[in-house]
């Protein structure tokens, strides 16, 4: 009970600092802007009632936009001393992080919610597969998820949020970018390469294709990337 009340107080805690941050809007906005270029570009100019741009550039764009609401996370309270005084609360290390992480998802998911005006504007003009929908925003979010995990990581790493930042893109675009490069990888290693990168896992799931491989790959990337959080704050302690 105590590992849930903490948890609770701690996601609680966050979301209200994001929605108080002028930073998290402003990211917000840019994403919105972004991404209603690229399927309103694809709408209007080629006139297609397609998604097929807007998931296949989604994984790019979150792998900077997650690195830019998980900079903060620790790294601020790193920086100003105030980390020291949330260890002393009645709450667990795993608390602390799962709650940033939950408060993390959430407000990704926040951010996709209003994108889905895109699939209805399509559905109210022409006939429409809601399956890849579907599989498309199940991936984002899961890949969301994976990269708000990446990015704690890297807030715990560093007291600078801009370095938190930079590191936390490198990581995430590099997961992304992992499957355009397979050609440069020794046979042999392709199939592991392969597994590695997160582009190619959410692609799959974007074609409405729900594989356990790709769900557990995303789980995998999120568990080992906050066990490594934990592990980056007993150290510090």
């Amino acid at each position: 009970m105590q590992h849930i009340t903490g948890w609770s107080y701690i996601c609680r805690r966050e979301l209200g600092s994001y929605f108080l941050s002028p930073i998290a809007y402003i990211v917000i906005i840019v994403f919105l802007l972004v991404t209603g270029w690229l399927f309103f570009s694809t709408f209007f100019v080629h006139g297609q009632a397609r998604l097929d741009g807007f998931f296949q550039l989604l994984p790019y764009t979150l792998a900077i936009v997650t690195p830019a609401l998980t900079m903060r996370l620790f790294a601020e309270e790193l920086q100003s001393g105030s980390y020291e005084t949330l260890v002393t609360l009645p709450i667990s290390p795993v608390a602390i992080i799962m709650g940033k992480f939950t408060a993390a998802v959430v407000v990704m998911a926040a951010l996709l919610a209003p994108t889905l005006i895109y699939p209805l504007t399509i559905f109210g003009l022409a006939p429409l597969d809601w399956g890849p929908v579907a599989g498309g925003y199940l991936g984002a979010l899961l890949l969301a998820a994976a990269y708000s995990a990446i990015g704690l990581l890297m807030s715990a790493l560093t007291r600078n949020q801009v370095v938190a930042f930079i590191l936390g893109v490198a990581v995430c675009l590099g997961l992304t970018l992992l499957s355009q490069m397979l050609m440069l990888v020794p046979q042999p290693l392709v199939p592991a390469f392969k597994y590695l990168a997160a582009g190619s896992h959410f692609s799959s799931i974007a074609k409405g294709v729900i594989d356990t491989r790709d769900l557990i790959y995303f789980m995998s990337v999120a568990f080992v990337a906050l066990f490594a959080t934990r592990w980056v704050l007993e150290e510090r302690q």
